[in-house]
């Protein structure tokens, strides 16, 4: 016996307890090939990050090939995580974090990253808090982040078909009066003011008849190219229906309203067409009114503006006239 009571192992005991431990060595390096092999394929990031010491722990290899990085920056210095992301979703992508920690997960976060190469992807990142089983362990939020620029691409192909004139890709009917009416409850609510437009093209029948539809359509493309160059950002320019367009002009008041309406009418007016030799111009008439305190709907705004735009025409066209 050994000094511990026991009878020493006997050579054929050893060789076996030897085998089983090489057996056991290989289960495991089979198990860690494994392992490897399915992370390498998975397309999305596996990571892990100690939220207490501020740095990432572990990416799985999929980090590469999405970010287009190195993954042995991204365990040295966690600002690598915060240069890839897209400065405007920086906060977002921060703030999620956070929050992941403060509720245990976030099943729905999405925002962009840019690859070293300047391509810019947006990313699903999910992630949950893992929790300390024993005392001393450090906190870990550990997430998978999948590529779904694909699909955001989709997405927002879908929503611009839905939303878009296919023939002037202003906006279509819909969208505007559905945004139009949001615009004009938050104006209500705000007490901001709020300008409406309706312009029509001058004598549009005459040219269809004159140089055919397909001229007429390059007239209704080119005057939808003008609202697009004389309106601010955020501004709602829609094809509401035929040679008809409208403009949603939120936040402005009549002095900037009527700058922007002249603005579109000496545009429109520097416009030239030429069909089989011959040289044309179009004009259009403008009819303009602004949210009045007795305003209980977007269609009030719609009759005035179209009572207006009737004015304008009958004092001669190629002009605009308010309501």
């Amino acid at each position: 016996m050994d000094g511990q009571g026991r009878l020493p192992m006997s050579a054929e005991e050893a060789l076996l307890a030897l085998m089983h431990s090489r057996a056991e060595v290989e289960r495991l390096k089979e198990r860690e090939h494994l392992f490897s092999t399915l992370l390498a394929s998975v397309n999305a990031v596996l990571w892990a990050f100690d939220w207490q010491a501020r740095r990432m722990v572990y990416v799985s290899p999929a980090y590469e090939r999405i970010f287009g990085r190195s993954a042995a920056l991204l365990l040295a210095d966690f600002e690598e995580w915060r240069s890839s992301v897209y400065p405007d979703d920086l906060e977002y992508a921060e703030s999620s974090l956070l929050q992941a920690l403060e509720i245990g997960a976030m099943e729905h976060r999405e925002y962009r990253i840019i690859r070293s190469d300047g391509e810019v992807r947006w990313l699903s990142d999910k992630c949950f808090v893992g929790r300390q089983t024993e005392a001393g362990l450090p906190l870990l939020i550990v997430g998978i982040a999948e590529d779904i620029t694909d699909k955001k691409q989709m997405e927002n192909e879908l929503h611009r078909l839905a939303t878009t004139d296919v023939l002037t890709q202003s906006s279509n009917r819909r969208y505007f009066f559905d945004s139009a009416e949001q615009a004009f409850a938050k104006s209500k609510s705000t007490g901001t003011p709020l300008a409406f437009l309706l312009l029509d093209v001058d004598d549009f029948k005459l040219i269809n008849d004159r140089y055919g539809h397909q001229v007429g359509d390059q007239v209704l493309q080119r005057i939808a190219q003008c609202g697009a160059g004389a309106l601010r950002r955020g501004d709602l320019f829609g094809r509401i229906g035929g040679e008809e367009f409208a403009v949603l002009l939120s936040g402005c008041d009549e002095s900037t309203a009527r700058q922007i309406g002249e603005r579109l009418q000496r545009e429109v007016q520097r416009l030239r067409f030429c069909e089989t030799g011959e040289y044309f111009s179009v004009s259009i008439s403008q009819g303009m009114t602004l949210l009045q305190s007795g305003d209980e709907s977007l269609s009030m705004l719609f009759s005035r503006a179209d009572a207006a735009l009737y004015e304008a025409k009958r004092r001669g066209k190629d002009r605009l006239v308010q309501g």
